[in-house]
């Protein structure tokens, strides 16, 4: 009597027939399931802004900075522009325009340096901006 198996053949090869019955009854599972799951009371709906006004773009003041350091405000370029000549030029339109509500929309190139941002900014507020949205891209074409 050996205790080794003696005459038994040894098992080389895996059963997937149940592995495959249990992938079988999961899938009728999430067959059953899945139309369930869409006709639920978990609709997310966004919700509905009442008081926000669509400001009319061009009424405005855009100004673009990209990443060499070009300033394109409405159209009109400045490379090295200080401060001041910038609030001057921001001023101008505001007076050419007749309102004291004049919004300005700042597009900043994702690469740009953030202190010509930060001046851009400072400039609008001192000629009397006082609404002032800022986007950012990540390529600038102009």
């Amino acid at each position: 009597m050996s205790m080794g198996g003696g005459g038994r053949d040894e098992f080389s090869e895996i059963n997937v027939t149940p592995l495959t019955d249990v992938f079988l009854v999961l899938l009728v599972i999430m067959i059953l399931i899945a139309p369930l799951i869409d006709s639920s009371d978990l609709k997310i709906k966004p919700p509905k802004t009442l008081n926000a006004k669509k400001v009319n773009e061009t009424k405005g003041i855009t100004i673009d900075v990209d990443k060499e350091g070009k300033i394109a405000i409405n159209g009109h370029y400045f490379v090295n522009a200080t401060p001041e000549e910038i609030g001057k030029f921001i001023a101008g339109l505001q007076k050419n325009a007749h309102t004291k509500d004049l919004p300005l929309t700042l597009n900043a190139d994702g690469d740009c340096r953030s202190n010509l941002v930060m001046e851009v900014m400072s400039a609008a507020r001192e000629s009397g901006i006082k609404r002032m949205r800022i986007a950012t891209r990540q390529a600038s074409n102009y």
